[in-house]
């Protein structure tokens, strides 16, 4: 984004001045004498400006003083220029202060103005801050609430709005978050406390917190209905006074400041920018929304109890759910895919569908394989096709022009198989050189990788390139199948039989996706044989590809768009403090969030026709976790143990069990989906069987434990889907869950925590996260103090190099410090459960 404006401290918006920048590092430099280069001071205003353009790349935010103002201590300390760094630190503080002395003086003598929501100035009033702190300060011992009135002296100024104040108020408190995680919880508590009286819309006290925080619900909806923002629905055909009646307002206390500060940004509907709902009021709509599916005799009760998971954050739905539940255009998907067909007309409906689909906050998966080669004949025309990386340009485009309805960036990714003949292309696609029309840098790619090119590789053997128009057979077949059709092809162009061929060593393809993932992240690696072999729908179809996350794994064609719909398990919630885990309260949890996605699929608005076609046939839906590395946490237990490994195959098999004994259910009380005749289902095949079917088409014995934890009775469970079928096609998918994990206080996904002290950016500012399990591990030893802090933060967040126990050490490893192959063991133990995929990353 091009740098034109910056934010006082005043809240006014100022054309940004470079040479400002510049005179400030060049009166550094003088004040302490140090000699430098004429033209360092523009140097380091050029990196600054460069940092800056990247932070705010994907925001529409404008950069305040202060962050520009980190942003040059920062090049400063990166140029090696440690004096000039200090002086200019010593500057900033130096005039701080002479700020905060003048509003200090400017308070006690009743002479700083605020601007009232009417427009009308007031005396500004150190009282009503004192109460706002002290009364969420009650919920939060641990808070110095002095301190933090202290510290609103020196970020209020004359003429600030109501507004300001309320922000300012929060700006102080999260920059305490360091020192004490309970910070972030009293932060997200001032942040909703402005939010309840934008909500609200009327003066409330103590007294009439409660009777105004619900009677707002109904009232909001009422008004959300007329501004055409709310379904309808919701205030025709539930009991708003027994739903009101049921909100659980302490429960507002579950977030933490990123959580509140992420709902307030992009969740919570608005009218022309004024909130209209509250967190409980935000958790019950999209709870009614999905009990919309239910009998209108059943769907308040339905509500509450969808309510109850949601806002316990016991279970999460994704985020388009999140958005869109109970509003007018219901799409609630999260995941489509799609197979682009050889046809100019097919290509450019598929790239407008991907538009539909983003627009609706839907991620987007394309497979590309089917289209031609560079060089290829187009028999219309008689010319030569200049292949799939021109196209592939276009549908980056398209994602960044309908960027989700502008809440989030369009989301796109296109795979393509390694026998495709422009795969060495596609490889450079986000290549930061090379021709700017061949580049895609805001669309994901991903390989799509039979299992015979990995032999080849191993074997050290050679890898044919193929158009696909020559080879027919190649984009839906897999196994054996594949390779007979393969090596059939591989003669025929040893024969001159085919125009547009190449032959490469395999091991050298290898080396080049492993260098460009290694450079760029791209293309992630996905396999294509294991996906359709243990696909429960490989009687109707093959799968081409995967999701932007590479978890869904859903067959498509030209008449069907593969949707998912998926929502999330927090383990964390699900761990007692003493590290046992509640399976009556997991087995409830999963049971109600499976009906929830089963609801999703009817209620669901669908972009486009084959998104509803495949959906009504298959049902699919994708049921994951989050957490896991709280429980890990909970249990004292490191990452990188056999014994955690063993964590993740018993909680898998028990979600996979009560996922499967739901959707069962479900069939046997709405009945069977539709291609359920002739699936693995229907043929008595569960996830775990699959293996078995890998290694008959691999020829390879797949050496990894398969029995069950004995917590569970598969053998009754076979008996349930036999006797009554199947309500879903696909019941269980691990997502990353980065959005939600955030409003839901846990670490995201399967994975370890990223640091155990860190600033996290995105749309909504910087976030402090720091590990709260270490820091009342530390605090229970002693040995939480500000050395610790500065220990922690001259170590970027890790323990390792620090003075502290060995067993506190294995527990609170970093992402980076648990060697890979862990990843690995975990991820082979959790997908033996798994009737789709998982979303694995890799940390080198």
């Amino acid at each position: 984004m091009p740098l034109s404006e910056i934010r006082k401290r005043s809240g006014q918006v100022v054309p940004f001045d470079s040479a400002r920048i510049t005179h400030a590092i060049s009166k550094a430099s003088h004040s302490v004498g140090v000699t430098m280069a004429e033209d360092y001071p523009q140097r380091v205003t050029g990196m600054v400006i460069d940092h800056l353009r990247e932070q705010f790349a994907a925001s529409e935010d404008v950069p305040s003083v202060e962050q520009i103002q980190n942003v040059v201590e920062q090049k400063l300390v990166e140029s090696g220029q440690y004096t000039i760094a200090k002086s200019y630190i010593v500057y900033r503080a130096n005039h701080e202060r002479m700020r905060a002395d003048q509003r200090l003086k400017q308070i006690e003598e009743n002479l700083l103005k605020v601007k009232k929501q009417d427009g009308t100035m007031a005396v500004f009033d150190i009282q009503k801050v004192r109460n706002v702190v002290e009364r969420v300060g009650q919920r939060f011992p641990q808070v110095d609430t002095e301190m933090i009135i202290k510290g609103v002296h020196r970020n209020v100024y004359d003429g600030i709005d109501s507004a300001g104040v309320a922000r300012a108020l929060v700006m102080v408190a999260k920059s305490h978050i360091e020192r004490d995680p309970e910070y972030s919880y009293f932060a997200a508590g001032l942040l909703l406390e402005a939010t309840y009286r934008e909500v609200f819309a009327t003066k409330y006290d103590g007294d009439s917190f409660d009777t105004e925080y619900r009677n707002s619900f109904a009232r909001n909806l009422k008004r959300g209905v007329k501004a055409k923002r709310i379904n309808k629905e919701l205030v025709d055909t539930f009991d708003l006074q027994q739903l009101q009646s049921a909100l659980v307002l302490e429960r507002d206390n579950l977030l933490t400041y990123l959580g509140a500060q992420t709902l307030y940004d992009r969740y919570f509907i608005h009218i022309n920018d004024v909130k209209i709902e509250a967190p409980q009021h935000f958790w019950m709509r999209v709870a009614m929304g999905l009990a919309l599916n239910e009998k209108p005799e059943e769907r308040t009760q339905y509500a509450i109890k969808f309510y109850e998971m949601l806002s316990s954050l016991r279970f999460v739905n994704s985020t388009p759910t999140l958005f869109n539940a109970g509003t007018t255009h219901s799409q609630l998907s999260s995941c489509y895919l799609s197979t682009v067909k050889d046809s100019l007309t097919h290509i450019f409906k598929v790239i407008g569908d991907n538009a539909q689909l983003s627009k609706w906050a839907g991620g987007i998966g394309n497979d590309w394989t089917h289209v031609r080669a560079t060089g290829a004949r187009i028999h219309g025309t008689n010319g030569r096709s200049q292949g799939v990386i021109p196209f592939l340009k276009i549908a980056n485009d398209t994602a960044v022009a309908v960027n989700q309805g502008g809440k989030r960036k369009g989301a796109v990714v296109a795979y393509l198989e390694s026998w495709h003949y422009d795969v060495e292309e596609f490889l450079e696609l986000r290549k930061n050189t090379g021709d700017e029309r061949r580049r895609t840098h805001d669309m994901n790619t991903a390989n799509w990788i039979p299992d015979l090119f990995m032999t080849r590789v191993m074997s050290g053997g050679d890898w044919t390139l193929f158009s696909p128009d020559e080879v027919p057979e190649l984009h839906d077949t897999y196994g054996k199948e594949f390779q007979a059709h393969y090596e059939r092809y591989e003669k025929l162009a040893e024969e001159g039989k085919i125009n547009v061929w190449k032959k490469i060593k395999a091991a050298d393809l290898w080396r080049k996706m492993v260098t460009m993932l290694f450079e760029t992240g791209h293309p992630w690696m996905t396999f294509k044989d294991p996906c359709n072999l243990r696909s429960p729908q490989d009687h109707v179809g093959v799968v081409h590809n995967s999701n932007l996350c590479t978890e869904i794994t859903l067959n498509n064609s030209k008449e069907e768009t593969a949707v998912c719909n998926l929502g999330s398990v927090n383990l964390r919630v699900h761990t007692m403090d003493n590290g046992e885990i509640d399976w009556d309260m997991m087995r409830e949890t999963v049971k109600t969030g499976m009906r929830m996605l089963d609801n999703v699929i009817d209620i669901n608005m669908y972009p486009t026709d084959e998104t509803k076609h495949s959906n009504s046939l298959h049902r699919p839906v994708g049921l994951g976790v989050m957490g896991y590395q709280d429980v890990l946490f909970k249990k004292k237990i490191g990452f990188d143990t056999d014994q955690a490994v063993k964590i993740s195959d018993e909680l898998m098999e028990v979600v996979s069990y009560y996922a499967i004994e739901s959707s069962s259910e479900l069939a046997a009380e709405r009945g069977k989906y539709v291609s359920y005749e002739g699936s693995k289902w229907d043929r008595g095949i569960f996830p775990l069987d699959t293996i078995a079917l890998v290694e008959e088409a691999r020829g390879v014995e797949i050496p990894h434990d398969r029995d069950s934890s004995g917590r569970v009775d598969w053998n009754a469970l076979r008996e349930h889907v036999k006797l009554h079928g199947m309500r879903n096609s696909n019941c269980l998918a691990i997502a990353p869950t980065a959005t939600i994990s955030n409003i839901s206080g846990c670490v995201p996904c399967i994975e370890p925590i990223y640091k155990n002290l860190y600033v996290k950016s995105n749309m909504g500012g910087e976030f402090v996260v720091i590990n709260t399990y270490l820091v009342e591990d530390l605090k229970a030893r002693g040995l939480w103090d500000e050395a610790m802090i500065t220990a922690m933060k001259t170590h970027d967040g890790s323990i390792q190099n620090i003075d502290l126990p060995e067993d506190m050490k294995a527990v609170y490893k970093e992402v980076f410090e648990v060697h890979a192959q862990w990843f690995i063991k975990h991820a082979a133990a959790r997908g033996k459960w798994i009737d789709q995929a998982q979303s694995v990353n890799i940390f080198y």
